[in-house]
């Protein structure tokens, strides 16, 4: 199975998809590791990414996560997957795949986005992730997790609801 953690910037798709990945004992992978350097650049700058900017980035992510899942492989992957065209190209590349879908209070995830360093994405792109974002509750393959409380909390939240889904 490969678990896609999704959701808009500073919901915590890399801190809690290390920590489920260590419990789980299976690699981690930081979907933003896939975009092209111009797109990385694009948001560096706070210029929100277009659907064309974004296609090669997820055809690159779901070409390897299509690898893992036909090798049998198990991953925890980090990707924001805001649209159902996205999320669907994800799963026509790797059948196995589960999104985490990340959710929480705006001013939670602004305040967690001001506290980072070192990372590309600004403040000040969360709004052009909440507009692109596709409610994706109710979809085939897709559990919902706030974000509300400490990391550990919220993986074994997500873990109950991987395991309710097995």
């Amino acid at each position: 199975m490969i678990i896609v953690m999704m959701g808009i910037c500073g919901t915590g798709k890399s801190t809690l998809g290390k920590l489920l990945a260590a419990r789980r004992d299976i690699p981690f992978v930081e979907g933003d590791d896939y975009h092209l350097p111009e797109a990385v650049a694009k948001m560096a700058k706070g210029e929100p990414l277009t659907d064309a900017d974004r296609w090669p980035w997820l055809d690159r992510l779901g070409a390897a996560m299509g690898e893992w899942s036909a090798e049998g492989k198990e991953a925890v992957v980090s990707c924001s997957a805001l649209r159902r065209a996205y999320r669907d190209r994800l799963r026509a590349a790797a059948p196995d795949v589960v999104f985490v879908y990340l959710e929480g209070a705006v001013d939670l995830v602004r305040e967690r986005m001001a506290g980072r360093e070192g990372h590309f994405m600004p403040v000040a792109l969360v709004d052009s992730q909440i507009a692109d974002l596709e409610d994706p509750r109710g979809e085939p393959g897709v559990v919902s997790v706030s974000i509300e409380g400490r990391p550990e909390e919220i993986v074994g939240r997500i873990e109950g609801a991987l395991g309710e889904r097995d």
